[in-house]
């Protein structure tokens, strides 16, 4: 942390500061370690606010979780509030009036002045999830025909009030995005040059309408630090920074994440016992179903179970090892339909890989506990019964893994949400099955 302030002496010296000092610093200190120490004060957190600017204060507000930003802006005083408002960038108050009830988000509203309530009204216009709920509408574009020195002059206006200002997108006269200069290229330039001869004119843009996901893959594949946002007829009206970039697939990963482990994304391990419960409990409901579907699978073989006790002993681990290689494919596979690695062109290939994949992983553990499985039994009909049905199990495993997360999707469901439940249930019942019933086609052999 900026000049040796660790969280209780940053705590202090917003406190007894005078305010002269903290203007003079807090540009060294980020809003993130303000917001650390805002949360481990156990006083009046107003007292760590009084000394700061409302532009720092937006910052801090920022860098809160969702269901913070509007308890430590409404700590502030109405007249405070509206400054604090005014200094939050059009994507910061969107985030906020979408955290937030009805009666709060009209609180907030009425404190804007009318330039950002436009602003903030035509973004929730736009799907959240898509580029154009995401974008901000601050930014900075100049004409084709302006000249360096000019630039430079609206720049020192214009830049205090933008999102940021490391690229300057270049606009015609109906404001159709032509290009991009960067700030660099401004500065080593000559006065007299014309912005249209230094500008990129190969601009990417994204598509106002564009999933917030695929935005996230291109500033991933890129590693732009912004990005413009265009309407239908390719006029800039906003722009998309790395920095909510960045939330959002930590957002999606975190999600992705809970809904593999059938939670929803939103349970805190700070939250109450009964949100707890409402969020794991039905899905565990879900899994007790598929439970008496493999449990129902079993009692099929009940008779050769009871002749062959030894079958017992190695059900579950023809079924776990299956859900395991079927849990891998589906990680891998819920991971490249994210990224989009996965289309109708390589769908197939990447299907006879993990084919392969569970041949060939199959075949090994197979065959170790087939030797097992004879050691166990001095049986080398038993030792062939599992290990067949480790391989087939195996192979059946990544095979659903591969199919049940792209059926989904084509379904209009979330792999991440439903896939676990259905592979487990394919390898489990279908572990038992093929298991059970090569050892009952075998049974004389086996007794």
């Amino acid at each position: 942390m900026a000049h040796g302030l660790n969280g209780k002496g940053l705590t202090e010296f917003l406190l007894n500061g005078s305010i002269d000092e903290i203007n003079k610093l807090i540009q060294f200190i980020h809003p993130a370690d303000i917001l650390v120490a805002i949360r481990q004060y156990q006083g009046d957190k107003i007292k760590l606010f009084q000394k700061l600017s409302p532009n720092v204060i937006a910052d801090i507000i920022d860098y809160a979780d969702d269901e913070e930003k509007y308890k430590l802006l409404s700590i502030h005083s109405e007249m405070a509030q509206k400054e604090i408002i005014h200094e939050m960038s059009s994507d910061e108050l969107v985030d906020l009036l979408e955290s937030v009830s009805e009666n709060e988000a009209q609180s907030i509203m009425v404190k804007m002045d009318k330039e950002d309530f436009d602003e903030v009204k035509e973004l929730m216009t736009y799907p959240p999830d898509s580029a154009g709920g995401i974008m901000a509408t601050e930014f900075i574009s100049v004409k084709e025909n302006m000249t360096i020195g000019e630039t430079l002059t609206y720049l020192q206006k214009e830049s205090p009030q933008a999102e940021t200002s490391y690229y300057i997108y270049v606009i015609d006269e109906n404001s159709l995005l032509k290009g991009v200069i960067s700030l660099r290229d401004i500065v080593i330039s000559s006065f007299h040059v014309k912005i249209s001869d230094v500008m990129n004119s190969n601009a990417m843009s994204i598509p106002v309408d564009m999933d917030r996901e695929e935005v996230g893959h291109i500033f991933e594949k890129y590693g732009f630090l912004t990005m413009p946002v265009v309407n239908e007829s390719m006029q800039i009206i906003g722009i998309v920074t790395a920095d909510d970039i960045m939330e959002i697939l930590s957002d999606e990963h975190t999600e992705d994440l809970y809904r593999l482990a059938g939670l929803k994304e939103d349970e805190k391990v700070t939250g109450s016992l009964k949100d707890s419960v409402n969020s794991r409990l039905p899905w565990l409901f879900v899994n007790l179903l598929t439970a008496i579907l493999a449990a129902a699978t079993v009692s099929i073989f009940e008779g050769t179970i009871q002749k062959v006790v030894t079958l017992a002993v190695f059900m579950p681990i023809v079924a776990g090892m299956g859900g395991n290689a079927g849990t891998q494919t589906l990680t891998i596979i819920i991971r490249s339909i994210a990224l989009g690695e996965i289309d109708a062109k390589n769908s197939k290939k990447i299907l006879l890989k993990e084919l392969g994949v569970g041949l060939f992983t199959g075949l090994a553990i197979g065959a170790a506990i087939a030797v097992l499985g004879y050691l166990w039994e001095k049986n080398v009909v038993f030792g062939v019964v599992i290990g067949t049905s480790m391989v087939l199990n195996m192979v059946v495993a990544t095979i659903s893994g591969f199919t049940v997360p792209l059926l989904l999707k084509k379904l209009k469901i979330d792999p991440a949400l439903a896939s676990a439940v259905f592979v487990t249930t394919v390898t489990d019942v279908l572990g038992f099955f093929f298991f059970l019933g090569l050892a009952t086609l075998f049974l004389p052999l086996l007794l």
